[in-house]
């Protein structure tokens, strides 16, 4: 099968980058794969973060011949030129990765255009049907775009749910999340402490650590889990991580921490992490907590899975299909300082973390990439 790829890949940075390079890797061991990823994903005045480009090495590298630079979100010349492209390469599937209705009006027209002019399928893979910033005009332009699908993968039933209330007959799969494995293999815990301290200057070689990982953003409730933080700390001395880049104000949680008095308890990572970096975080933490307010599936959550970690997660989306319950961690209520510091004293007092951790390792083995591929492949062999 000839598939092409549409979304962020390297030099880009982030998740989606990344999970696309993964998609890449393992269709092309039965497939013929290219991506076309962006030369302008936002304009620069509408991205929140430093910088949209990647500034490590890519730890899957995808030939230069199979990675087209070449969407333009916001040129409608560009998605005609590309639309065109695209068909003249006359692919049997074209899957796009669906997670903000800013892309639709680009995803549909080059969609539109692959498909009048070669017989192409379209798949788009959801991380979100409604995203979790609502903007005026979501609901048109995803009823837009998603009148050019043949087929739709979602990754939790929250997405199933939002999928079914603009898709009425089109075929669609519910697979999982698949884990990130692509940060390097374990490391021993004193080793990515120590790594901590020279790296990041952060000195937790003889600290119990507990870390929230990923883009700040407000649905993902780190204020709730600052806030439980004096609570832990009258029966557990521990150390939290907070690792991300802030996608709004960082001061307010500054603040926070200060009024807190948890300067010391607190340390923060204001930045993107490279690639080669995240397993040293993961590896040095005991448990990932994530205390979000809304949720579709978590990435993060996988790459936790991947290291065998432990996770608190908030009951929202499809946080607690992923997080067993007393199994692989902790699922608690949102929005709730007391109960995430209830859980976290939980996961120490009753030295939950090696219990935890086997089941991890375990419950991991559900979510390979080799499942995931072979199950879309099934979806459109069937269809």
């Amino acid at each position: 099968m000839k598939i092409i790829l549409i979304g962020t890949a390297y030099p880009m940075r982030g998740g989606i980058a990344q999970y696309n390079a993964l998609l890449y890797k393992y269709f092309s061991g039965k497939n013929d794969v290219k991506i076309y990823s962006f030369k302008r994903q936002y304009p620069e005045f509408l991205f929140p973060g430093k910088t949209q480009y990647e500034q490590g090495k890519p730890t899957i590298t995808i030939p230069a011949v199979k990675n087209e630079i070449s969407v333009d979100s916001i040129n409608p010349f560009n998605w005609i030129t590309t639309g065109v492209k695209i068909a003249k390469e006359k692919p049997d599937l074209v899957i796009f990765k669906y997670w903000l209705p800013f892309f639709a009006p680009c995803f549909t027209v080059i969609s539109f255009i692959a498909k009048k002019i070669s017989s192409a399928k379209v798949m788009f893979i959801c991380d979100n049907v409604i995203p979790h910033e609502k903007r005026f005009g979501d609901k048109f332009f995803t009823k837009l775009l998603f009148s050019q699908a043949d087929f739709f993968i979602v990754m939790s039933k929250i997405v199933e749910e939002d999928l079914k209330k603009f898709n009425r007959d089109k075929p669609y799969k519910l697979i999982p999340h698949p884990v990130y494995n692509i940060f390097g293999e374990k490391v021993d815990k004193s080793a990515a402490k120590k790594y901590l301290l020279e790296e990041f200057k952060i000195d937790v070689v003889n600290e119990k650590v507990i870390l929230f990982f990923g883009y700040i953003r407000k649905y993902k409730g780190l204020n709730y889990l600052i806030d439980a933080m004096p609570d832990i700390l009258k029966k557990i001395k521990v150390k939290l991580l907070i690792v991300g880049e802030f996608y709004e104000n960082e001061s307010k949680y500054l603040e926070q921490i200060k009024k807190l008095n948890l300067e010391n308890e607190i340390a923060v990572v204001s930045d993107f992490v490279p690639d080669e970096k995240v397993k040293y975080l993961f590896c040095a933490a005991d448990m990932l907590v994530l205390p979000y307010i809304d949720a579709t599936q978590s990435g993060i959550t996988q790459i936790a899975y991947y290291y065998d970690k432990p996770v608190i997660a908030t009951d929202v989306g499809g946080l607690g299909e992923i997080v067993i319950n007393n199994e692989t961690g902790f699922v608690v209520a949102p929005e709730s300082p007391e109960a995430i510091a209830n859980a976290v004293v939980k996961f120490y007092s009753e030295g939950l973390e090696e219990k935890f951790s086997e089941k991890a390792a375990e419950e991991k083995n559900k979510y390979s990439w080799e499942i995931f591929t072979d199950e879309i492949q099934k979806l459109v062999t069937s269809g």
